[in-house]
């Protein structure tokens, strides 16, 4: 009896904090949108096609080394302003692409920062989510974000994003490019059973780095595929509306051993 009452006991406080972190149901066939390191391309495409299929997306920016100041490579900050005019997340993905795992924290602060106040220089949005660049991070960076009171932070992994288990500083993605259509259809079908699907793209195409290219005719058959099947595509802050992020981070504890690259 007494077994079946502390067995009863854990179960409500396990329920208990699922809701806690849940604002509302996850529907079946959300899919987050993200684009990393603003080729040109993100204007000029990209943005161009997410309002034709009325999507929602985040891109996160950064000056990418060693051809940022090429406006034909790179999105200049006019551009990156006018997709936050036009209502996408503009969010931080470092300075200068930095791996973070490698800075202290003042280092960490400063490549943030500099993103930060070009955004509030400008009147853009404040960044309030972020992405590790080329998936490096550690325990340390995950304490640096949280000081900075960041929402989300999107790493890689190639598996669905669980907000009942996934820490927000350890949200997992799939990564396009020009050879993996039939794994990207797959991870499409992944968003169900309270899971989203999350998915980064580069360049459409990239012109500077081919090996993570969507070319223009894929990423339209994306798009179609999932406006044909009423997927709700959003960005990452739009997933506020579902997730507490503050009682997740009281309540998840952070696994670095799950795939966090992609």
């Amino acid at each position: 009896m007494i077994k079946n009452i502390l067995v009863l006991f854990a179960l409500n406080l396990f329920l208990f904090g699922h809701a806690q972190i849940l604002k509302k149901e996850i529907p079946d066939k959300l899919l987050v949108l993200t684009f990393d390191d603003a080729p040109a391309s993100q204007y000029s495409v990209v943005a161009p096609l997410l309002k034709e299929y009325g999507f929602g997306a985040t891109f996160f920016v950064c000056e990418f080394p060693p051809n940022y100041k090429d406006s034909t490579l790179y999105m200049n900050w006019r551009q990156i302003k006018a997709l936050d005019k036009m209502g996408f997340e503009v969010a931080n993905h470092t300075h200068t692409h930095a791996n973070v795992s490698k800075l202290s924290q003042s280092q960490f602060n400063a490549e943030l920062e500099y993103i930060e106040n070009k955004c509030d220089s400008l009147g853009i949005t404040p960044p309030q989510n972020f992405a590790y660049p080329g998936y490096g991070l550690n325990a340390d960076v995950l304490k640096f974000l949280e000081e900075k009171s960041y929402r989300f932070a999107r790493a890689g992994g190639s598996r669905a994003y669980d907000p009942l288990t996934d820490h927000p500083f350890l949200i997992p993605s799939w990564a396009t490019n020009a050879g993996n259509k039939s794994e990207i259809n797959a991870a499409m079908g992944e968003a169900k059973n309270g899971k989203i699907t999350v998915l980064t793209l580069h360049g459409v195409p990239d012109v500077e780095h081919p090996w993570v290219n969507t070319p223009r005719k894929l990423f339209k058959e994306y798009l179609q595929y999932l406006s044909d099947h009423d997927f709700k595509v959003v960005s990452l802050r739009d997933l506020l509306a579902y997730i507490d992020t503050e009682e997740a981070m009281k309540t998840i504890v952070p696994n670095l051993t799950m795939p966090l690259k992609n």
